[in-house]
């Protein structure tokens, strides 16, 4: 069965790219405005100002949807608490007015550093990705936020949140 799953999913990534009209490849990097909300965590904690940089892959699927995986490094955490992630969003991009664009999925995440000798982080994370964009020519720029569906904290109610502003360029 899990052969069979995986076999569909093979299948079904390999007729998007080769119906994909456009593939476009670039990279980014930005601002992020993070912190870790639950009810373990104290409301006296502060937030972290981090960073993030990346990759990212568009494939055009229409001309007004478009499957655009990213790879990224992101600084997020706390003030007191730094945890560094690989994210790997898969969102599912709709555009219109031939600039604009909405995007959303889901986004994996993998601890890559962190800062505290105390609180042990979950080594992964699953989190939802909502945003919007504008497009003009090679360049691009980009609104999200992404909210926690997993625990940050080993054994703590912690879910990262974080809100990021990007900017970026295809390279081809």
């Amino acid at each position: 069965m899990k052969k069979l799953f995986l076999l569909a999913i093979a299948i079904f990534s390999f007729s998007i790219v080769s119906n994909a009209q456009d593939v476009k490849f670039g990279f980014k990097g930005g601002l992020n405005l993070s912190t870790i909300n639950g009810d373990d965590i104290s409301d006296q904690a502060d937030g972290r100002t981090g960073y993030h940089i990346g990759a990212v892959v568009q494939l055009s699927i229409a001309e007004t949807f478009a499957i655009q995986p990213e790879l990224l490094y992101s600084a997020q955490g706390l003030d007191n608490l730094d945890i560094d992630y690989l994210n790997l969003p898969v969102l599912a991009k709709f555009k219109f007015a031939k600039v604009f664009s909405v995007e959303a999925g889901p986004q994996f995440g993998f601890v890559v550093n962190d800062s505290s000798n105390i609180l042990e982080p979950e080594s992964f994370d699953l989190s939802g990705a909502v945003g919007a964009g504008v497009e003009i020519s090679k360049f691009f720029g980009q609104i999200r936020y992404n909210f926690g569906f997993t625990d940050v904290i080993e054994n703590a109610d912690s879910k990262n949140a974080s809100f990021q502003i990007s900017v970026g360029y295809y390279i081809f």
